[in-house]
């Protein structure tokens, strides 16, 4: 590369569904889906916590709905794939501790009101949506690459347990991409992967510890190459597949050996993955993590709106990348305060602060109407809280409630609303496009 190359490099990373922090959020996520199906006006802010054999759940609840804490938990580390006692936690096993109280009065006060259309903030913060048509769904390619890449892995131990059999829940990826100066993407620099394995290669006579660790990493390595890689890129058009060239470089398993994982390996918290929960890094994050959170808490339904809002004004040609931030006072509905970024890659004739007081007048960033307008009483969740809440493909679905204490529900929801690009039309039209 000579000096005068302005090209650059940009990594995102992701974590599976067995990583300990996604084992957290998904606990929050179906509790709070639970609290929810029985009762869409529950207020939950349930925070989880996982480390070797113990699982401890705790926030703040109020409901007029029961839900089998233990029940849910275990159904959840189950259904991850944690079921084998030499993982160090296992679904049967685990000792799960439950520490819920009631929501603070003085929140609630603020948030539920007489009418419900003057319904008020969750709390005071700001929240960023971002959009860039780099990719088919507006992510930002490097944090959708490694979501894809992981998603590849997690169907292969489920699905096809046979193709790579050594595979355990806890993965990790990382992508660089090559970016010209003009921020579009040039090629895929860069791929990380560390999954986590079964010790499937032994030290026997004639072979040493580290004989049988460089077998198993070339192994995986191939595997990776072979299997999972061209899986993931299959997944993409042909200008996105373009930027996988030969020149690509990639690690897998760095350290050697990754036998020991999951909450065994590293204790695992709610929240504790908000940038792989967005945008990867390429956007600003105003701080506040989403699972375990009811939709009256605007850090998670406000990131939502907002998302929804950039999307559809990059897709309707407004500009090919956007950032919007949007903040709150505890208690007040309207937003304080609106920005807009647009890279200076905007194709109307407005400045960004022209366009936030448009989008004041085209969206209703109301508590209540972004409750309203996205569904967000519906138990829609547990669904997001692996492999990223943004640039998900927005479906129906047919979800079902039961335990020893509840008949048992079943319900039609509508997953990822803030994905839909339902105003585009109207953005057009508005901007004369």
């Amino acid at each position: 590369m000579n000096k005068y190359d302005k090209s650059y490099l940009f990594t995102s990373e992701s974590v599976s569904d067995g990583h300990p922090d996604k084992v957290a959020d998904q606990i929050s996520d179906a509790i709070l889906d639970h609290f929810l199906a029985q009762d869409p006006d529950a207020k939950v802010a349930c925070e989880t916590l996982v480390t070797t054999g113990q699982v401890v759940v705790s926030g703040e609840v109020n409901s007029t709905a029961y839900v089998d804490i233990p029940d849910v938990t275990r159904q959840v580390i189950s259904d991850i794939g944690y079921t084998k006692s030499e993982y160090l936690f296992d679904a049967r096993s685990c000792g799960i501790l439950s520490a819920i109280h009631e929501q603070s009065p003085d929140i609630h006060r603020g948030v539920v009101r007489r009418l419900e259309q003057e319904q008020g903030a969750g709390d005071q913060g700001m929240m960023f949506g971002y959009a860039t048509n780099e990719s088919d769904n507006y992510m930002p390619l490097p944090v959708e690459l490694s979501h894809t890449l992981l998603q590849v892995i997690s169907q292969i131990r489920k699905e096809e347990p046979d193709l790579m059999p050594y595979l355990r829940p806890d993965a990790k990826s990382q992508v660089t991409l090559e970016y010209n100066a003009d921020r579009t993407a040039k090629r895929v620099h860069t791929v990380v992967m560390s999954v986590q394995h079964d010790d499937f290669v032994t030290p026997t006579n004639g072979r040493s510890q580290e004989d049988a660790d460089r077998l198993m990493q070339e192994k995986i390595n191939r595997d990776i190459r072979e299997i999972v890689l061209p899986r993931a890129i299959g997944k993409y058009s042909e200008e996105v597949q373009a930027l996988f060239d030969d020149k690509l470089i990639l690690y897998t398993n760095p350290t050697g050996k990754f036998v020991v994982g999951g909450p065994a390996g590293d204790t695992g918290l709610t929240g504790r993955k908000i940038i792989v929960d967005t945008y990867g890094g390429r956007a600003s994050h105003g701080g506040g993590a989403f699972s375990g959170k009811d939709p009256s808490k605007v850090d998670r339904s406000a990131a939502y709106a907002a998302r929804y809002v950039v999307k559809n004004l990059v897709a309707a040609g407004v500009a090919d990348e956007l950032l919007i931030q949007v903040a709150y006072a505890i208690g007040v509905a309207e937003p304080v305060s609106i920005f807009v970024n647009t890279y200076g890659r905007s194709h109307v004739d407005l400045s960004d602060g022209e366009i936030a007081r448009a989008v004041r007048e085209l969206f209703e960033l109301t508590p209540y109407n972004i409750i309203h307008s996205l569904r967000l009483k519906k138990p829609i969740y547990q669904e997001t809280s692996a492999y990223g809440h943004m640039g998900r493909t927005p479906r129906q679905e047919q979800k079902h409630f039961a335990d020893r204490y509840i008949d048992p529900i079943t319900l039609d929801v509508d997953l990822f609303t803030w994905e839909e690009l339902t105003l585009v039309d109207r953005i057009k039209s508005y901007f004369g496009l």
